[in-house]
């Protein structure tokens, strides 16, 4: 999608500047005409180097890849970043308030606001999280909210992953690249710091540890091992945090108490990061045939003796039905109205909404409820006819499965081409902190971008890149 409709962030409609590039346009003017080429490749080398890598799958085997980095950062304004801020606050407190309530009295469910058979027929709602209140009342300790703009000032919530989100440790490299390659540029342009998220994260971590934890909680990492698409970033994290990477086989429970194995013997966890899906945290109360968790974690979380984040059960929030859902949810917990609106959504299950959905197929967005990395979706406008007809027909077979929404016209940021400068369209992943002590949210996220002319699709799954995302200082 393409055409006068597009915001560009960095270009008015008669091409001059925007505000917030100002300054760094004035110094891309000052770079020699060779200067875009040299340093596209060292940027290449640097995360080769680093070993920034993801794996691709759909084939027979994973393909590790490079994921694209673009050198041009998507700069917000500090204004902007407060009101994206508040917006981003109001929803990440409804979020937590809202995963309590459905695990406790349900009060949503019997106030005629949000329907029983979402809960009924979800599968990332868990009986065994029922009346079980996590250390400091926290259920969702990190998040990451998916953004898209359409305008200046039009901001949209476009997902919510409440469950294990990924991606800070690309936001954290794209910036030290930068700051590597051009330090002269920061020196010109003030942009708030994103390399003291580690510190921000161990600290919040730390505020949400159990009762029985002593004046220094030991926190952990869980990872499923170096095959996973995202080892990178947990390896990445427990290292700059100061906390120890573990896997299902380096713990166990005992004494009522998660321990970890260590030279000196084991020694216990207060609060567990899992980066693990929860039908493979507790082999006793999930997936019996698990080997990435560990048995009994979930009765010492049960009697409040270890800490889990983000907890189990949160990927309720991360369906797509219940995100359509968010603007009655907010309202509902915090009493106001949502600062930060959703995008249109159809939930097929409707059958009103279905027909809607299928008499409009090919200018719609079609996504599964549980889907996620841009797989099993139709994007109309750029659909053939076979992929629309397949879609109809699983539209009609289960619609409960899938939601639909308008193709929006996203804003585009400038990349670099082998033809100089050219638009492409980008969304933003801000990252949430959440303690007892309050709500943070790191100034900038991972900016992602559809590195292919006209394409939507900004997953690194399906081609998409990522930029360094600045937001400017007062």
């Amino acid at each position: 999608m393409s055409g006068p409709a597009n915001f560009d962030e960095m270009h008015e409609p008669d091409g001059t500047v925007r505000a917030p590039y100002r300054e760094y346009a004035r110094w891309l003017d000052e770079q020699d005409p060779g200067w875009a080429r040299r340093k596209g490749f060292e940027a290449e080398s640097v995360f080769r180097r680093t070993g920034i890598t993801f794996n691709l799958y759909g084939g027979e085997e994973a393909e590790e890849r490079l994921i694209p980095f673009d050198m041009v950062p998507r700069i917000l304004s500090s204004s902007e970043w407060r009101r994206l801020s508040r917006g981003i606050e109001q929803r990440v407190r409804a979020i937590n308030a809202f995963i309590h309530d459905l695990y406790h009295r349900q009060e949503i469910v019997r106030a005629g606001r949000l329907p029983e058979e979402l809960l009924r027929h979800n599968a990332a709602w868990l009986p065994q999280m029922v009346g079980l209140k996590p250390p400091g009342g926290v259920y969702t300790h990190i998040l990451g909210i998916d953004l898209v703009r359409t305008g200046p000032d039009e901001f949209l919530v476009l997902e919510d992953n409440a469950r294990t989100p990924s991606g800070v440790s690309y936001m954290m490299e794209n910036r030290e690249t930068m700051m590597g390659m051009f330090p002269e540029l920061f020196t010109r342009v003030n942009v708030q710091p994103v390399s003291n998220y580690p510190r921000r994260l161990a600290k919040s971590l730390a505020a949400c540890a159990p009762e029985c934890a002593g004046d220094k909680p030991a926190v952990a990492v869980l990872t499923p091992g170096h095959y996973n698409s995202a080892y990178f970033e947990h390896a990445f994290l427990a290292d700059q945090m100061g906390a120890e990477l573990v896997e299902g086989g380096d713990l166990r429970v005992v004494d009522g108490r998660v321990q970890m194995r260590t030279t000196r013997g084991f020694r216990p966890v207060d609060v567990l990061y899992r980066r693990i899906d929860d039908a493979f945290l507790d082999p006793m109360s999930f997936q019996p045939d698990s080997v990435l968790g560990v048995p009994g974690l979930m009765d010492a979380y049960r009697a409040g003796r270890i800490t889990i984040a983000n907890a189990p059960g949160t990927g309720v929030a991360d369906d797509k039905a219940i995100y359509s859902f968010i603007p009655e949810i907010v309202e509902f917990y915090t009493g106001e109205r949502p600062l930060l609106p959703n995008v249109e959504t159809w939930r097929c299950a409707d059958p009103e909404s279905l027909k809607y959905v299928l008499d409009n197929l090919e200018e719609l967005v079609v996504k599964e409820v549980h889907g996620s990395g841009g797989y099993g979706m139709l994007i109309g406008p750029t659909a053939s006819k076979r992929d629309i007809r397949q879609f109809r027909a699983k539209l009609e077979a289960h619609p409960e499965n899938y939601i639909a929404q308008p193709t929006l016209a996203l804003s585009t940021c400038p990349v670099f081409t082998n033809k100089g400068l050219a638009p492409r369209h980008v969304d933003l992943r801000p990252f949430v902190l959440v303690s007892p002590q309050g709500v943070e949210i790191v100034p900038g996220g991972l900016t992602r971008v559809a590195m292919k002319k006209g394409s939507l699709v900004v997953n690194s799954s399906q081609g998409g890149g990522t930029k360094d995302t600045w937001v400017l200082s007062e």
